[in-house]
């Protein structure tokens, strides 16, 4: 009998929950996803483009090559950063400390890594200086463009995953952070290249002038879909154990 009710002892509770908080879990995967979209209708509400009066210290990261070329490359940054603030918000092994300071650190490491010396920053022009020697060595378009864009996701990705690590993951290395790294690099791969083809499907010379309603649309279905494989893989992994 004391066997018996030792065993009943270290069985679970039948009601207990079988991981903390997945709907939190589900519905925070969704915040840089909205975070992103809420700033594309924030600058078509408010006409928002280079005509627009802006400080001078400003200017630098509105005008340029690289925001003409890829103007939606402002909404990643914006979906990193809230990536950041909702990985350092999760139940989690770090302190509140750690969160904060490697948190602001990433944050602050991928808007400089995008935006400095001039809008782009250094993602962008590896990406593009990657592209055009591929194609400048006579490779086809097609390669020339992955490359690009392989190059521009790997070093947004390095940053946004080890800023991950350092804010709120366990810092033990792991097998299994390898397989999950590839993953989410290629479907930031994958979003790289979407964001880049906006020029290309015709949804119009946005930031030289301010953005269209029949223009935002079409914006914001481009944005979902380069964001929401990175998305769903970060929710698929929150509700396993953690890696």
């Amino acid at each position: 009998m004391g066997a018996i009710r030792s065993v009943k002892r270290t069985q679970p509770h039948p009601t207990a929950p079988a991981a903390p908080y997945p709907w939190r879990t589900r519905l925070g995967a969704a915040v840089p996803i909205l975070a992103m979209l809420l700033a594309l209708a924030l600058a078509a509400a408010t006409g928002l483009s280079q005509r627009s009066v802006l400080p001078e210290a400003v200017e630098p990261w509105v005008y340029g090559y690289f925001a003409g070329r890829y103007p939606l490359f402002a909404f990643a940054l914006i979906y990193g950063v809230a990536h950041l603030a909702h990985v350092a918000a999760q139940p989690g092994p770090a302190s509140v400390p750690r969160r904060t300071a490697f948190g602001l650190a990433g944050a602050a490491a991928l808007l400089l890594a995008g935006l400095y010396p001039t809008f782009g920053g250094v993602i962008l022009r590896a990406g593009f200086a990657t592209g055009g020697m591929a194609f400048l060595t006579h490779q086809p378009l097609w390669l020339a463009y992955a490359l690009g864009a392989g190059v521009a996701a790997a070093l947004f990705g390095g940053i946004l995953g080890l800023s991950a690590i350092a804010a709120n993951r366990p810092l033990r290395p792991r097998l299994k952070r390898i397989g999950a790294g590839t993953l989410a690099f290629l479907t930031l791969w994958f979003g790289a290249a979407v964001i880049g083809l906006s020029g290309s499907l015709g949804l119009g010379p946005w930031p030289q002038r301010a953005l269209r309603p029949d223009e935002a649309g079409p914006a914001a279905l481009l944005l979902i879909m380069a964001a929401l494989p990175h998305a769903a893989l970060t929710t698929a992994r929150r509700l396993r154990p953690a890696i």
